[in-house]
């Protein structure tokens, strides 16, 4: 299994950079061990749905009988549309009523950091589609153990761009965050095409066949 693609993948998907915006919207009226708290609850929420992702996800849709291949064309055309919103500067799997629930929550008093701070603005289906198809690959128990080491290494992203949103912010912009969300994005594009055409290829046999090169 190639250890680097699934990391570049999630860290194109996840895009903590990209999200920052959100988390100074979200966050503008925290004291600043509320922000702390924030920023905690994410990190170790983004490790927990990519751990069990990684770790549980291949058996959950064995349980619903729905077939690798399929998953594999399902996950490349969800990566294909949260890059499309990348390339637009959006962040992935963002839905307008989800940004006015949070930020509802926040003025009630509630934490944010898990919707939609984390769920679906930083892990959302994408990201567990992504931990699924690269898990069906892993065949020892450090193949495992490097996908749930994923997990720490985006729960690290996500912490160190989130406790310097205010710096990031200043020094890049929004036209430097646009430009850094629309780079990774293309970056994820072209992932979804190499899922899609390797579950299609198993799905359809055929379109392997040399008399189609």
């Amino acid at each position: 299994m190639d250890l680097i693609k699934p990391l570049i993948a999630l860290l194109a998907i996840v895009n903590p950079i990209g999200v920052v915006p959100f988390f100074i919207h979200f966050t503008q009226s925290f004291t600043a061990e509320q922000r702390r708290r924030t920023i905690r609850t994410s990190a170790l929420t983004a490790f927990a749905v990519i751990s069990i992702s990684g770790v549980a996800g291949l058996q959950i849709i064995t349980f619903f009988g729905i077939s690798i291949a399929s998953f594999q064309v399902g996950g490349g055309m969800l990566l294909l549309t949260s890059a499309l919103h990348m390339l637009n500067a959006q962040p992935p799997e963002t839905r307008k009523d989800e940004l006015d629930q949070g930020q509802a929550d926040a003025d009630a008093g509630a934490s944010i950091a898990v919707v939609p701070l984390t769920v679906p603005l930083l892990t959302g289906p994408a990201t567990i589609s992504t931990m699924v198809i690269y898990a069906e690959k892993t065949r020892t128990l450090w193949q495992h153990a490097v996908l749930v080491g994923y997990g720490v290494v985006i729960a690290l992203a996500a912490y160190l761009a989130f406790s310097a949103a205010g710096r990031i912010a200043r020094v890049l912009g929004k036209t430097g965050i646009n430009v850094m969300t629309r780079l990774m994005g293309l970056i994820l594009a072209a992932m979804a095409v190499e899922l899609l055409a390797d579950g299609l290829v198993k799905l359809f046999p055929i379109l392997a066949s040399p008399a189609l090169r």
